[in-house]
């Protein structure tokens, strides 16, 4: 089964699943520099070898893995991440409030807004509270193409991450989730989660009121 999620022009997208969760691992490269992002190094190594491998065939030139960006501080999105870390030397990027609760040295800080340029794209950082204190989406906005938006478990088609039936949670997750993604990208920007399938925002607006009234 092919990787590829996304061939872009300037980059690809390739995504592969681990472990018996489900868990989307992806990898960003830039064609004309060899630049990737991997976003969450979730478990299975050598399978994430395998990705990285995928992608620098996708490169001009030889590839270099540029940064491991994490979603959030969650056990299952982390599994390879010390592993990866110890084998390649990258960076490794979290939102600020989950930075004590991931597994290795976090180097890039992220608060929201914040914007990673490499050389051949950028990925702008949205925080994304309610999931864990810290959760990011990362958003990839290519020139003419829909924008991808890697939501970690924040959002998913059917509706917003778990919040542990906390009111609270909920209400700072499903307000951020509605200012930040859907009040801010397009209706054709695709939504890839960190388990499962992808969506899009056209696909899920329709369904905000919903989600809100059941609170969850």
């Amino acid at each position: 089964m092919s990787t590829l999620v996304k061939d872009l022009g300037r980059v690809t997208v390739r995504r592969i699943s681990v472990s018996d969760m489900d868990n989307n691992v992806y990898l960003i490269t830039a064609k004309a520099s060899g630049a990737q992002v991997l976003i969450d190094a979730a478990d299975d190594l050598p399978a994430i070898r395998a990705l990285l491998a995928e992608g620098a065939a996708d490169a001009q030139g030889p590839a270099k893995l540029a940064l491991i960006a994490t979603t959030h501080q969650h056990w299952d999105h982390v599994r390879a991440l010390e592993g990866l870390v110890e084998e390649t030397g990258a960076p490794v990027a979290a939102g600020r409030q989950d930075v004590s609760g991931i597994p290795a040295p976090v180097g890039v800080v992220l608060d929201h807004g914040d914007v990673g340029t490499f050389d051949g794209f950028e990925l702008t950082a949205v925080h994304l509270r309610g999931h864990t204190p810290g959760s990011i989406a990362y958003v990839l906005a290519e020139p003419g193409s829909a924008p991808l938006i890697f939501s970690g478990d924040s959002l998913f088609p059917g509706g917003i991450g778990n919040t542990q039936q906390d009111p609270d949670r909920f209400a700072l997750l499903y307000g951020d989730v509605v200012e930040r993604l859907f009040g801010a990208y397009p209706d054709e920007s695709e939504v890839h989660p960190g388990h499962g399938k992808p969506t899009t925002l056209g696909a899920e607006r329709p369904h905000l009121a919903e989600w809100k009234e059941r609170g969850w």
